[in-house]
């Protein structure tokens, strides 16, 4: 195949849909009513009786129809991952692999390859929340020449368990009890911690969930693993393990636990509407693809197993190679037909890709298709529009619930001699497995090489920032604090004695247990940057600024800094008592984007108040706007005010924090991420410096300050 016809076949419409699926996409916008035969249907709105007030009559075939149809709108929900949200877009790689792997998708930087992505979190239902402490799925289906390849990753580079056989255990253990079906979404209960406590290689997966990372900001600020070891095979058939990371390029960042809490019971839907907002404003979220990889001969070059996924390959000994970039640039058209048809398999892969003796690794691929069979009612699940491959499908596979092909001819079956043999196998060109030396006894045992749980927990732990370890330690108190069973939160002391032993004691102190009697650890000193978050990138870029505002607001201040947070990909919103339009002192007007009960400050990533006296005086008889303050600064946000704006923060609950006087003239004044000026009318140097404090994410010098932070 040429390449302009490739590019023709396999690249991306304007609107990012795969267009395989465009024959599927309909609009019914003036259109006239049918059954699902394409019959006209004279009256939807009165079922065929028997007389005015007399039976409905069973001849009623549009009645049926369309009551059947709604009887099984619903399919059954995801075990795990139910609650998630789809986008469409496109991956180009950088440069040929073909050094390391075969898959044609990693070879020519001018195709662009359609992709769809699934966000998912994985213990609640599909009625939970976005923002509930939780591991995130980051499912991706490319849509390759050579057939669909998934990438099933998480946002967490490794799991609770080494062998696939104990994932019902786990799910079971932290699902909602089932006696009473609480908590929703949530592990902070006995049965989680009971199980964790009789699985120490646990350990190091909980140290990641207790973390930051199981709270992003945004499904577009979190990063995406493989989890599991895979091999990249070349044309000349060599061999190397390799293992999948999406880095964002907003950079990696969390939301704090207060906050996610409040968002969950404010905005349910936070991630999900976070996301669809960022496209449909063209900021397209972008990840690049690395890839870790080992030669073969390496295997045991290390005191880890890398087939073991509750481990990492630390990034300073395998670094990560930027081999591409996906672009998220189109929304779902019908959020049931796509996001919740769609089906993701880690034995959907492509010649170039294959497998490991990972054993977590190998049960997925017996589950994940056993999973899709009952969920989307049989064997033809590729035949839905968004499983459905942009390369052509010819095999002998027949019949079956839902089957939508048409298949021509009298041959189903190989081999033949009617068809000649068609359709024929393609040795040069399709699938085949690398042919690995297996040997061993039979034999339910595993190998001495996964038995450390402890040191790269320990790891961890030691990367952490201070405000990371301590948000670890509140995560702690609040997760095991919810435990009933006393015996369990000794035991979850006594088990993280194992990792570090100042954590045991912290663990210790906030759930009412023993601290360790002897001082734990495991002799791990070293740490990897790369684990903690606040060496990530720091991309202002679609952060959410509120502008508290009432009539009689300053319209060069405000106008200044909206101009300077619009050219640097910020969005502001104006933030008032009531909805409708303010007018200025000169007579400016500007329209309320959101009230107090519409919105709050966790919905924001700073908060700028701008001058303006009669303003101002307003705001502060606002019990709401001097929460919306105080909120947002517990929460250690970036917070601004300039010219009589910053008479408001005096008047709030901020404490210990230097602020602009009456008596200043042109002074910038910044102090643990508030920044303040007063007496100017340029306040170019104010807005500058505003928006480089809220690149910075948060401001966590105010932690270690709590006797200043406002309740």
């Amino acid at each position: 195949m040429d390449k302009e016809k490739q590019q023709q076949q396999f690249s991306l419409h304007e609107n990012s849909k795969n267009e395989g699926l465009e024959f599927f996409r309909v609009s019914h916008g003036e259109k006239l009513l049918t059954t699902n035969q394409a019959v006209g249907v004279s009256n939807t709105d009165d079922s065929l009786k028997a007389g005015v007030r007399g039976p409905t009559l069973m001849e009623d075939f549009h009645f049926r129809e369309k009551l059947t149809h709604f009887d099984h709108e619903r399919i059954p929900e995801r075990v795990v991952h139910a609650r998630g949200f789809g986008v469409h877009g496109y991956f180009q790689a950088y440069e040929s692999m073909n050094e390391f792997t075969k898959a044609k998708f990693l070879q020519d930087p001018t195709v662009k390859t359609p992709v769809f992505v699934r966000f998912s979190t994985v213990v609640g239902s599909r009625g939970s929340a976005d923002t509930v402490r939780d591991v995130r799925g980051f499912a991706t289906k490319f849509y390759t020449e050579d057939g669909n390849y998934d990438l099933v990753a998480n946002n967490i580079p490794v799991f609770f368990i080494q062998d696939a056989i104990k994932f019902p255990d786990v799910v079971h253990a932290i699902k909602p009890e089932p006696h009473n079906e609480i908590p929703q979404a949530s592990a902070a209960h006995d049965t989680f911690w009971d199980f964790v406590v009789n699985t120490p290689e646990t350990a190091h997966m909980i140290m990641w969930l207790l973390s930051d990372r199981a709270i992003p900001r945004s499904f577009r600020m979190m990063e995406g693993f493989g989890v599991n070891t895979f091999r990249f095979i070349n044309d000349q058939g060599k061999a190397r393990f390799v293992k999948f990371h999406w880095k964002p390029l907003l950079g990696i960042h969390s939301l704090v636990w207060d906050e996610a809490q409040k968002l969950a019971g404010k905005d349910p839907d936070y991630h999900r509407r976070d996301l669809w907002e960022a496209i449909n404003m063209g900021e397209y979220p972008e990840y690049e693809l690395g890839v870790q990889m080992l030669e073969e001969e390496e295997e045991f070059s290390f005191d880890f197993d890398i087939l073991d996924p509750t481990k990492i390959w630390p990034e300073e000994i395998i670094p990560v190679r930027r081999i591409g970039k996906m672009t998220l640039n189109g929304n779902v058209d019908n959020f049931f037909a796509e996001t919740e048809q769609v089906a993701f398999h880690p034995g959907h892969v492509v010649p170039g890709i294959d497998f490991s003796n990972d054993p977590l690794l190998q049960g997925r691929l017996f589950s994940y298709l056993d999973t899709q069979l009952i969920r989307l009612g049989g064997p033809n699940f590729h035949e839905i529009p968004i499983n459905r491959p942009v390369a052509p499908i010819h095999n002998n596979q027949r019949d079956g619930y839902h089957r939508m092909t048409i298949d021509r001819g009298s041959v189903s079956y190989s081999p033949n001699t009617l068809q000649g043999n068609a359709p024929l196998p393609t040795p040069e060109n399709g699938y085949v497995h690398y042919t690995e030396k297996v040997e061993g006894q039979k034999i339910r045992q595993r190998s001495d090489s996964f038995m450390d749980h402890y040191k790269q927990a320990t790891l961890f732990w030691n990367s952490m920032s201070n405000a990371e370890k301590q948000h670890i330690i509140e995560a702690f108190h609040f997760e095991v604090g919810s435990v009933m069973d006393k015996g369990i939160k000794q035991r979850v002391v006594d088990m993280f004695n194992n990792v570090d032993g100042q954590l045991a004691i912290q663990i210790a102190a906030g759930v009412g247990a023993t601290p360790p009697s002897a001082p734990g650890g495991t002799g791990v000193t070293t740490s990897s940057p790369a684990l903690s978050q606040e060496n990530t990138v720091m991309n202002p870029r679609t952060r959410k600024v509120a502008i508290l505002l009432e009539n009689g607001f300053n319209y060069q201040d405000i106008s200044q800094v909206m101009e300077a947070l619009k050219a640097n990909g910020l969005q502001a919103e104006i933030v008032s008592k009531n909805l409708g339009i303010l007018t200025g002192i000169e007579g400016q007007q500007l329209e309320v984007g959101k009230n107090y009960l519409t919105t709050a400050s966790i919905k924001y990533d700073a908060v700028y108040i701008p001058g303006g006296q009669q303003s101002i005086k307003t705001l502060m008889l606002q019990g709401d706007a001097l929460h919306f303050i105080n909120e947002a600064f517990k929460h250690a946000k970036t917070i601004g005010a300039t010219n009589e704006g910053v008479d408001l923060l005096l008047n709030s609950a901020i404490q210990g924090v230097a602020m602009a006087g009456t008596d200043t003239q042109d002074q910038l004044i910044t102090e643990m991420g508030v920044v303040t000026i007063r007496n100017v009318t340029d306040i170019n140097t104010f807005s500058q410096e505003f928006i480089n404090l809220i690149s910075q994410h948060r401001h966590w010098i105010r932690q270690n300050k709590k006797q200043m932070i406002p309740a």
